[in-house]
């Protein structure tokens, strides 16, 4: 039993989770959804950049694609049913409800258009690769190139949050948002960059998961409990409390694995919340931060 490869593994899986838990807990903190269609949006970035990629564009490239077509379904749910929601005040169970179907019908069509069969990327079989006269595994390799993508992620994140004109608003709507109207910030505005930005993060982190275990229709559905564990445990509606509560869950339940099996990670994402839950409701965290 590797302990070091073991907590490696869950940073990596835990960095995927923390870009995803991010973008979950913006639509919560900014348009108090909580959008149970978030791992199936992973996927259909995950099947976007893989198309791209099997066309002959560069993985890099591939997922700034599958990024921009997953923004595009994004804000054409948010202007077929969540602007329609907002403006009829629907309460947070029917957002729940509809966001569920969401997910069912995205799933669906993902099945529709390329099948239940696993794919992966067109990438090239590399056993080693020399790094600065070093042979690295090509599976240390992704599993780095993982956690680099996460953290200059979240330091993009923090960046807009803290240092532009967008991320104060953003701030200002997730605090209060008839005060921030009143104050004339464009909420409407504020929404589609939310909507923007969890595009971009939910599609990174999807591809990410893909590159590591391959592409499925079910991907995301099988992160969706992870991904509201980690929320829950680093505080509702706080990106760096997500972040964290990413990392705890990404790490348990890979040093559960020698004892539980690789069956029962949803079990430890579950178990963890229900523990927080009852100890600390309100997370590590809490809050959009000021």
């Amino acid at each position: 039993m590797d302990i070091p490869q073991l907590i490696f593994n869950g940073i990596s899986v835990g960095s995927i989770l923390a870009i995803a838990a991010i973008g979950l807990t913006l639509t919560y903190g900014i348009l108090k959804l909580s959008n149970f269609a978030h791992g199936d949006f992973m996927t259909l970035g995950a099947y976007f950049t893989w198309l791209a990629n099997t066309q002959g564009v560069n993985l890099g490239l591939a997922i700034i694609i599958g990024a921009f077509g997953t923004i595009i379904i994004m804000l054409i749910s948010e202007q077929l049913l969540w602007k329609p929601m907002r403006d009829r005040r629907a309460t947070p169970t029917s957002l729940i409800i509809i966001s569920i179907g969401l997910a069912l019908f995205l799933r669906s069509g993902i099945l529709l258009i390329w099948g239940s069969d696993n794919q992966s990327y067109d990438l090239p079989v590399i056993q080693k690769v020399n790094i600065l006269g070093l042979a690295v595994s090509y599976y240390i390799l992704e599993r780095l190139i993982v956690i680099s993508l996460a953290v200059l992620a979240i330091l993009a994140l923090h960046l807009v949050l803290k240092k532009t004109k967008i991320g104060k608003a953003m701030r200002a709507v997730a605090d209060n948002v008839d005060l921030a109207r009143v104050s004339g910030i464009n909420v409407e505005r504020i929404v589609i960059y939310t909507w923007v930005i969890t595009g971009i993060l939910t599609a990174v982190s999807g591809s990410m998961y893909g590159l590591l275990y391959g592409i499925r229709p079910n991907l995301g559905w099988f992160l969706i409990l992870p991904l509201f564990a980690s929320v829950i445990l680093g505080g509702i509606g706080n990106p760096y409390g997500a972040i964290a509560g990413a990392l705890v869950i990404g790490v348990a339940q890979e040093l559960t694995v020698p004892w539980l099996g690789s069956e029962y990670k949803l079990a430890v994402a579950i178990v963890i919340m229900i523990i927080i839950l009852l100890i600390r409701p309100q997370g590590l965290f809490k809050g959009l931060v000021q």
